[in-house]
Order: structure tokens, then C-alpha cells, then sequence
């Protein structure tokens, strides 16, 4: 008897393409089509996993002599954050991981597909071609003028986080400490106030995750779009700088927004801690409080493969039916699972890229 295809799944968040950026690679599209074991994400297992696409981030890493991690790799009780990077260096980094990106897509030959839009993303599911969105995590290669902005989203750019966790020109995000509220320094800048102005007349996703509260609530006030996290969890059961409180998550259901739920070990559990053996149960209970707080229509996933420790059952993309099994054992139904993961996605990028 056949195996039955997994549900697909559209992912709100991956560090793919900075994995890749680090590898030293000459050609790293082949560790992309061929497979390999230094990644979360390749194309065999993403196959296996029923991985259908998402949020495919560029993050500008910190400049040093050591291997530059992101230190959501290594929580701890508070991890050191690195210096503020430099915009030459920043844009860089940014411009190399897009051409990456861009190399994947025309490698693939079609078995990836950079979207610019929804009914992009449906296509592309329809001939199971891997739909990814071009998503920059940390704005520090766009300049204050905001000239690189549209030039960016001219090739593709459809999402954007103002800030990483460290402070640039537009904002401040939350460290990595636990216990703490995200209420952890001062709002968006003037910059920054522009930029969401700019991001919400050119159709391009404000990506809140690692925005501190003053922040969030600036760009609350100001958008006229939904309001989204990526990958965050729900603070009320993990009590980490960046998950997001009652009253964040009250004004995402009142955006008609969404938040995509990080599989990072050290923001689902209670103590916070980095460990492998994390009970799927207790990513069933942040997507319950997800619901409770948000509405079914409202909840997704938002892994951050490659960028964190996340759960051993799961290990990797090829793991994601583990989860989908989680959910349905815990009593969801078909529609509901559909809906997390991927069809609440699609729906809010409807209402923000076009």
C-alpha cells in the first residue's frame, strides 16, 4: 500500500540561506539538490517532509574571527548579543545570501521557485515546486533613504524585520533573556517609522519577532497592515524576552494578523532551556494557547530550521509529520491542521503582498 502524501507545509521562518552563506561552499545549491547532513533543509528531505515552502530569511551575521552563530543557537540565560554591525558589512552579507537564493532557484530547474506573491506560492505548490519567500531578518544593509529597499523588492524582496535582536538605525529588538518581558528598550526610530510606511505602500510583510514591545507597538499604531510574527511563542508559557505577551497577541487577533510558532526549544519550554529532548506535547500546548488567544484562522508555523536548537523528534525537515501527527493525536481535525499548516499563511500574505 502506498504511503499517503505528507501535509505539505508552509514554514513562516528559516535560516537556510545563511547556513548556506557559512558553509564555504564553491557551489552551495548541491548541498541544496543533492542532500547532506549540515543543514536542517535540503530538497530529498524536504520531499520526505512535505515542506511546500516559506519565509527563506537573510540574516546579516555579526563580523568576528570565530564562526559567526546566531546566538539563538546557543540559548542561555541571557546570551551575549554581538557588536552592531556595520552597513558595508551588512549589505554585504544580505546581497551575497539573495544571490544565493536567486542561484538555488535557477539550479533547481523548478524544483525551487522564488514567489513575489500569494497566487505565486499556490502555483507553486500545485507543481510541487518548493515555494520561497525572499525574507530579510535585520535591516542593517538598507540605507536611511530607503533607496535599497526598492531595489530589493524590485527582485523579489516580500518580508521584512526591521530588526534581528540587536539595535540598528530603524529599531531595537529583545535580547535573549529569560525570564523577561520584551519590554526591554525604546521604540522605532524616525527611520524605522518610515520604513514600515515605505514597507506597507510597497506590499512588503513587517515581520515583528524580534521587535522589543515599545517597538511593536509603535508599528501597531502605524501600519495599515496585519500584524505578523514569524516565529514566535506565546510568553504565558514560556516566559522569554522574545515571546510575545497577552496584549501583543490581543493586537494581532484585532489586526486580523497571525504569529507562526517557533520550534526553538528555549522558547517553548518553561525553563527556557536549549535541550533536544523537548515533548512534542509541549509545542501542541503553545499552538492551543495560539488558538485560545488568536482564532484557528490565525496560527501557523514558523520553524526557524537552521537557526536553533529544535526539538530531536523532529530533528529536521523531514521530521515536520511528527508534528502534524502531534497535532492530530491531540484531537485536531484535518481542516484545523491544514489551516497551521499552511492555508493561514497563504491568507495573510493575500492581505499583505497581494
Amino acid at each position: 500500500m502506498d504511503k499517503p502524501e505528507p501535509v505539505p507545509v508552509f514554514d513562516g521562518h528559516n535560516d537556510f540561506l545563511l547556513k548556506l552563506y557559512l558553509s564555504g561552499e564553491p557551489s552551495p545549491e548541491k548541498l541544496f539538490l543533492e542532500g547532506n547532513q549540515k543543514t536542517h533543509i535540503d530538497l530529498p528531505r524536504a520531499r520526505a517532509g512535505g515542506f511546500a515552502g516559506g519565509f527563506f530569511a537573510i540574516f546579516p551575521p555579526p563580523v568576528r574571527n570565530e564562526t559567526p552563530d546566531k546566538p539563538r543557537a546557543r540559548h542561555d540565560a541571557e546570551a551575549q548579543l554581538p557588536p552592531d554591525l556595520s552597513r558595508p558589512d551588512a549589505l554585504a552579507s544580505t546581497l551575497a545570501m539573495a544571490a544565493i537564493l536567486f542561484r538555488l532557484e535557477r539550479a533547481s530547474g523548478g524544483a525551487l521557485s522564488v514567489c513575489r506573491s500569494a497566487a505565486d506560492i499556490r502555483a507553486a505548490m500545485e507543481r510541487k515546486s518548493i515555494a520561497a519567500l525572499f525574507h530579510i531578518e535585520g535591516a542593517e544593509a538598507l540605507d536611511e533613504g530607503l533607496d535599497l529597499l526598492e531595489v530589493l523588492h524590485a527582485a523579489g524582496l516580500r518580508s521584512l524585520g526591521p530588526v534581528w535582536s540587536r539595535k540598528n538605525i530603524f529599531a531595537e529588538g529583545v535580547p535573549f533573556r529569560f525570564p523577561s518581558s520584551p519590554d526591554t528598550g525604546p521604540g522605532l526610530t524616525d527611520a524605522g517609522r518610515r520604513l514600515v510606511k515605505a514597507c506597507n505602500r510597497l506590499g512588503i510583510l513587517v515581520d515583528l519577532s524580534h521587535l522589543n514591545e515599545k517597538g511593536f507597538r509603535d508599528v501597531a499604531a502605524l501600519s495599515d497592515a496585519p500584524l505578523v510574527a514569524t516565529h514566535s511563542n506565546v510568553h504565558a508559557l514560556c516566559p522569554h524576552a522574545r515571546n510575545l505577551t497577552d496584549w501583543q497577541l490581543g493586537a494581532i487577533r484585532d489586526s486580523g494578523g497571525m504569529v507562526g510558532l517557533n520550534f526553538a526549544t528555549s522558547f517553548l519550554r518553561e525553563d527556557g532551556q536549549m535541550n533536544r529532548e523537548t515533548d512534542l506535547a509541549i509545542m501542541v500546548r503553545h499552538i492551543d494557547a495560539l488558538i485560545e488567544r488568536l482564532g484557528e484562522d490565525h496560527v501557523g508555523l514558523g520553524s526557524d530550521f537552521d537557526g536553533a536548537i529544535i526539538p530531536g523528534e523532529i530533528g529536521d525537515v523531514a521530521g515536520l509529520p511528527k508534528l502534524i501527527d502531534a497535532m492530530a493525536a491531540h484531537g485536531f481535525g484535518r481542516e484545523l491542521i491544514e489551516k497551521i499548516a499552511w492555508r493561514n499563511w497563504l491568507s495573510v500574505l493575500e492581505r499583505t503582498i497581494g
